[in-house]
């Protein structure tokens, strides 16, 4: 499955001299732009959010799928004027100062690196099931091993390894929406259920069960199963062409949030009853392949989980190295970060953050309700900052590339500056209203994750203050990682 990276290139923008290659090639980044949307938090946390909103959790996908595009376009447009494996903390860092690339930087990489301990339990779980002989701890640090080991070859063989785990979530939750479709309208031959149907969506207590007031208590529960769309553009840097992946993934993010997710959500509220036992119980797509009769739904369901816990694995120590090479590059993590190997494998990034992702597995099966819940709740709220800063690190950026090199902006955010503050806004009333939350942890996960991006950031500022400046060489290179698009 390991394909060889492609001969070196120029480094793209971004990457001067010869550290990272392009070793993804265009269906790589094609399907990793594809997959990225589909987390496995969509299979196994859409119950819970269908329980709370009924069949209005529709509306909670829409309006946060919505907030997503928006971000996707603005971070296109940066991406797209200069690619780089740092994306929105380069940008960060040129638009509005280093503080904010350094802060970022970091609290993105925290929250990947707790992503790591997250899935690699969630897939040992699932292949303990199937093999009891060997501990979930055991299988928990196989799947460690071997992706660690996969991205350790080359850039290639991540994305060979990424385009096949992608390919299987996208035709399996592809087949279900088509064969749930045929059902829903009593098309598909040889099953008859008596549950299916539109009128699932009105039936049980409205579309709105629980009032208006779920829509957005329904947000909460989904907004976290959309990180990962923005895995595109800091690999669009490895990529053979940077610019057209980027431009190709940003206009696709609409069909595929549309199809992949409100798509299939839309056909699990119409196959069954939104208050449905078997929904809580056995999860909301293994139910509505049960009601089918399809038989092994259940084992089928855990296969397609393992391979969007894998495809989960695979791409966040891929994305928290890549964001360990920028932060080392510029002057803002340990010099060794931002060394690459003859492959242009930034090996010791690597390692930095596996290693710690091993450490967040040991917490979770040594202290789950103390120190792994505090990792997981203080990282929870890092989407949301993330995308707060593409919408700040826009607004500036737009300025810049207008001013040093305006044929760059091959990629437009739309109705600038109007809807990048539309959805500065939506953002901040979104982790307001997670403040009012205690029944899901929303309180609890904001005010965690604002502690700990509170303690970065006073890092980020004593750095600078106390002579953390950078040198010579990391000023040139944070200069083009920079977005020096004038260059």
């Amino acid at each position: 499955m390991t394909s060889q990276p492609t001969p070196t290139k120029a480094a793209p923008a971004g990457e001067p001299g010869g550290g990272l290659q392009a070793g993804l090639k265009n269906r790589h980044l094609s399907m990793i732009a594809i997959g990225g949307v589909i987390g496995a938090g969509l299979f196994v946390g859409s119950s819970s959010g269908i329980a709370t909103a009924g069949p209005g959790i529709l509306l909670s996908y829409a309006l946060v799928g919505t907030l997503v595009v928006l971000v996707m376009r603005m971070l296109g447009e940066m991406s797209a004027a200069n690619p780089t494996s740092g994306s929105f903390s380069a940008h960060a860092d040129r638009a509005l100062g280093r503080w904010a690339g350094f802060s970022i930087g970091w609290l993105y990489w925290f929250f990947w690196v707790v992503v790591l301990a997250v899935e690699a339990t969630a897939g040992a779980k699932i292949l303990q099931s199937w093999i009891p002989a060997v501990p979930q701890w055991g299988w928990a640090l196989i799947v460690m091993i071997v992706l660690t080991a996969t991205n350790l070859v080359s850039v290639g063989s991540y994305g060979e390894f990424e385009f096949w785990f992608a390919g299987i979530k996208v035709v399996a939750i592809g087949a279900f929406i088509v064969v749930g479709a045929l059902a829903v309208f009593g098309v598909l031959p040889g099953v008859h259920s008596d549950k299916a149907g539109l009128g699932n969506l009105t039936s049980h207590g409205g579309f709105l069960p629980h009032g208006p007031g779920a829509i957005l208590t329904g947000v909460l529960l989904v907004v976290f199963s959309f990180m990962g769309s923005e895995i595109a553009t800091l690999a669009a840097g490895e990529s053979e062409d940077p610019q057209r992946a980027v431009t190709k993934s940003t206009n696709s993010i609409i069909w595929r949030i549309g199809v992949f997710y409100l798509g299939s959500i839309l056909v699990v509220v119409s196959l069954l009853p939104w208050n449905d036992p078997s929904i809580k119980k056995q999860g909301s797509y293994v139910a509505a392949l049960d009601s089918l009769g399809i038989a092994h739904a259940g084992q089928i369901m855990n296969f397609i989980v393992l391979t969007s816990v894998l495809s989960c694995l695979n791409s966040g120590l891929y994305t928290a190295s890549r964001m360990a090479f920028s932060l080392g590059r510029r002057g803002d993590a340990p010099k060794a970060f931002a060394r690459t190997t003859g492959r242009g494998v930034p090996r010791t990034a690597i390692v930095a953050s596996v290693l710690f992702g091993f450490v967040a597995v040991f917490f979770n099966y040594k202290f789950p309700d103390s120190v792994f819940l505090f990792l997981v709740n203080s990282s929870g709220a890092v989407a949301l900052f993330v995308w707060l800063v593409i919408c700040f690190s826009q607004l500036r950026m737009r300025k810049i590339i207008q001013r040093e090199a305006p044929e760059k902006l091959i990629v437009k955010m739309w109705l600038y500056p109007y809807l990048t503050w539309a959805a500065a806004a939506l953002i901040v009333f979104v982790l307001g209203y997670m403040l009012t939350d205690t029944e899901h942890d929303g309180r609890e996960t904001v005010l965690l994750s604002l502690l700990v991006a509170a303690v970065v950031l006073v890092i980020a500022v004593v750095k600078e203050k106390l002579g953390g400046g950078r040198t010579a060489e990391q000023t040139a290179d944070a200069e083009r990682a920079r977005a020096e698009v004038g260059a």
